[in-house]
């Protein structure tokens, strides 16, 4: 069979720069949000903890729907996107990356809470103790050790945002060379009988995904 690559790469290219933006969106927000939680109870932590955490349990479909009433032209959040640019951000690539996040924000926080709570405290009061204020404390002695976790956290939000599907293709739709992303490719390939083209857009998602473990492997 003949294969467009300009058409076949599109997905790919957009798989990756949905999955970098997630990433690099969702490690932030899970870093400084999951430092916050570890090792620390309040009023309200099991129910901050629940809502932080439900999109792991909920049926993607599920998340897409509720972004898609949030998102949609009827919310105010919608309404006021479009005020503002002209257009609606549903059936974007931005809406794309936002279902990702979503979707991956819950796996990465959990992997980061863990590794912040692994650090041993008394270090961490060590360095409080010597003069160090609490930047330098993160900075020299928290991150340091919780390193392999905070690397482990971030290729995971890589990982989630590269196969998002469930939500995705709700926000998103499965638009070619604009919001089409592999695995949407891939599910409309198979839909259509396409099994060679299925292959090749399953091999390349492999084979991102190993570089992007074989690279942290290799620095972390």
């Amino acid at each position: 069979m003949d294969i467009n690559w300009t058409d076949f790469m599109a997905p790919v290219w957009l798989s990756i720069k949905i999955a970098v933006i997630t990433s690099l969106v969702v490690f932030i927000l899970a870093a400084a949000i999951a430092k916050a939680m570890a090792n620390r109870k309040f009023p309200g932590h099991s129910l901050i903890e629940t809502v932080l955490l439900l999109p792991l349990v909920l049926p993607p479909t599920v998340v897409g729907f509720v972004l898609l009433v949030v998102l949609g032209r009827r919310s105010w959040l919608g309404e006021w996107y479009e005020n503002l640019t002209g257009g609606t951000i549903l059936f974007t690539w931005g809406s794309a990356v936002i279902a990702s996040v979503v979707v991956a924000f819950p796996l990465v926080y959990r992997t980061l809470k863990a590794g912040f709570e692994g650090v041993d405290r008394d270090l961490e009061d060590a360095a409080r103790a010597q003069g160090a204020g609490e930047f330098q404390v993160l900075r020299y002695v928290t991150l340091p050790l919780a390193i392999r976790t905070l690397a482990a956290g971030y290729v995971l939000g890589f990982a989630r945002g590269l196969g998002e599907f469930g939500a995705t293709i709700m926000v998103a739709g499965n638009i070619p060379n604009r919001t089409q992303t592999i695995p949407t490719a891939i599910y409309v390939a198979v839909d259509g009988g396409d099994m060679t083209l299925a292959w090749l857009w399953v091999i390349s998602i492999i084979a991102i995904s190993a570089i992007m473990l074989m690279f942290v492997n290799r620095y972390s």
